[in-house]
């Protein structure tokens, strides 16, 4: 495979953040700039692209669903699949270079990179509405996807969400947790790429885990618990566990280190691009792995 470009993946990050900037789900008319821009990149690698229209408040919003060109994207198969998945709306009050411009630029980097053998049975799917007022419930993009595989009788190897895989930090206690003594068991640096899921999740973690660290030499942590651990399932994965998939966010944590969390700050110079290459590096040789 190629490796991945930080170049390329900050040219989309600038993109995203600086040329589009905010994109809440009151601006659809950002949203929609979004969709063609990823259609066009995603054609031109030879992806089948299609949109999956999701009607809400009387606006419609697009979930744009890439596979390989001998597959249809949208059409139930009878083998399983494997999403990866990032949202590309933002809260109003901030450019999201991290939340989740990191996360959209490491999928099109992954694109790109399986593009010249694209896998049987990948989906990447970028999801329009994750940010309130539809986080964490059914109106949330991500959700409509999950339900109308659900609803098909689809059935999945997993879903990988990228949510927010951007931000590091070398400075001593630069990583916070939700519980006191966390960090006796893990980092206090926060230098690390995290995945996180469920209970019912844990063995489908730990195999993305172990496959991961075949490929790249970024630290990668892991933690499977109950929603009482706040954060664990705060993105689109939750919709997968919802439907009762295996689901996994890989994440830099968030607001358990990026002080930029839903910031005006959060800007593409606060980002380690190197890193997020290594990211997509690892999740690509994982992919390869977990559909052969």
């Amino acid at each position: 495979m190629d490796r991945a470009d930080p170049d390329r993946i900050k040219k989309n990050v600038e993109f995203l953040s600086l040329n589009i900037g905010p994109r809440p789900i009151k601006k659809p008319e950002k949203l929609i700039k979004i969709r063609d821009f990823l259609e066009r990149e995603l054609s031109s690698l030879n992806y089948a692209v299609e949109f999956q229209e999701i009607i809400y408040k009387k606006r419609k919003y697009y979930n744009v669903i890439a596979s390989s060109p001998k597959e249809h994207p949208l059409k139930p198969t009878n083998y399983e699949l494997l999403v990866i998945g990032a949202h590309y709306d933002t809260v109003f009050t901030t450019p999201g270079a991290d939340d989740n411009a990191s996360g959209v630029a490491g999928l099109l980097e992954i694109a790109r990179i399986l593009s010249d053998d694209i896998p049987k049975g990948v989906r990447l799917v970028f999801f329009s509405m994750e940010e309130p007022p539809v986080y964490r419930t059914k109106n949330m993009a991500s959700y409509h996807y999950a339900k109308y595989l659900k609803k098909n009788g689809q059935k999945l190897i997993g879903m990988i969400c990228l949510e927010m895989i951007g931000y590091f930090s070398s400075s001593p206690k630069s990583q916070k947790y939700p519980f006191p003594l966390m960090d006796q068991i893990y980092p206090k640096i926060g230098n690390f790429i995290a995945m996180v899921g469920n209970i019912k999740s844990k063995e489908f973690t730990l195999k993305l885990k172990k496959s991961f660290s075949k490929y790249t030499d970024l630290p990668v942590e892991s933690l499977n618990a109950p929603s009482i651990v706040i954060g664990i399932d705060f993105s689109d994965h939750w919709s997968f566990n919802k439907m009762g998939y295996l689901a996994t966010m890989v994440t830099d944590t968030a607001f358990y280190r990026n002080p930029h969390y839903h910031k005006p700050t959060d800007l593409p110079s606060t980002l380690n691009y190197k890193n997020i290459a290594k990211v997509v590096s690892g999740l690509c040789g994982a992919t390869i792995d977990l559909l052969t």
